[in-house]
């Protein structure tokens, strides 16, 4: 009788720690979602209040003010969670966690993950919503391949530490972010205009270029790892990140032309 009793709790308990890791992903999806809304509002109320240009903005502007809103506070949330991650946790090194590199996950790099996931499902439902106002072909191409790589990882755990990577190159975003407010503020002849090209510049070859190649070469070494991945996995991991990068590439060269324009006119 004792025995039977305790294998029954035993599977009450293996069934209840099961639907936790079901629900925990789903739910910081919502999250996310309802996070991206507060942001929004928060953004109006303090924009009108601090910011005189807002209020002459057209509609469709103050939306683009305040979707940037939702997308800097985005950038600066997951670019430094990925970076202790990637950089200073202990969950993808090899002496974190037994087995494959590639498997390696924990509830918080989930939870992490799937908040994401809220963000880029918000902002997409926005670009389509307000085509082309927000974002054309590019940023659409760009939020479907990292929302489906991120929710692939949240979902299966699989290349957690690969999507994290990718996550980093987030860093850029309060900088374009910047640009934008400034433009739109009438400020692009002040310094801080230019010195925050410089700023977009060097971030993005870092954070868009040398790490992933950093990441390219880091696929190289585990490959014996990745190929024991679920195909669809695999795909993601070959795939997304060449992609991404052929079109970071696209956009530093654009960046590259904008910031040499603007210091020529300097001299």
């Amino acid at each position: 009788m004792a025995i039977d009793a305790y294998q029954k709790k035993k599977g009450l308990l293996l069934k209840e720690c099961l639907s936790a890791e079901l629900f925990m992903p789903y739910t910081s999806v919502v999250g996310g979602i309802l996070a991206c809304k507060l942001v929004y509002g928060l953004s109006q109320s303090i924009s009108a209040l601090y910011f005189k240009s807002y209020s002459s903005l057209s509609n469709i502007k103050r939306v683009e003010w305040n979707n940037r809103a939702i997308s800097t506070v985005h950038a600066v949330f997951i670019a430094a969670i990925s970076i202790y991650f990637v950089f200073w946790s202990d969950i993808y090194t090899k002496h974190g966690l037994p087995g494959y590199i590639t498997y390696h996950s924990s509830s918080l790099s989930t939870f992490t993950l799937g908040a994401s996931v809220g963000y880029f499902v918000a902002d997409l439902m926005m670009i389509f919503w307000f085509y082309p106002y927000l974002g054309g072909l590019e940023y659409i191409v760009h939020h479907l391949l990292s929302g489906s790589a991120i929710a692939y990882s949240m979902l299966n755990g699989e290349g957690q530490l690969y999507t994290f990577m990718i996550l980093i190159s987030e860093i850029t975003t309060p900088g374009i972010n910047l640009r934008w407010y400034l433009d739109t503020a009438g400020l692009k002849k002040s310094s801080i205009y230019i010195v925050n090209g410089v700023v977009i510049f060097m971030t993005w070859l870092i954070a868009r270029i040398f790490l992933f190649i950093y990441l390219f070469c880091h696929v190289y070494m585990h490959f014996d790892q990745v190929s024991m991945m679920h195909d669809f996995g695999k795909l993601l991991v070959f795939g997304v990140p060449l992609v991404l990068f052929i079109m970071n590439m696209i956009w530093f060269g654009k960046i590259t032309k904008g910031l040499m324009k603007t210091l020529s006119k300097m001299q």
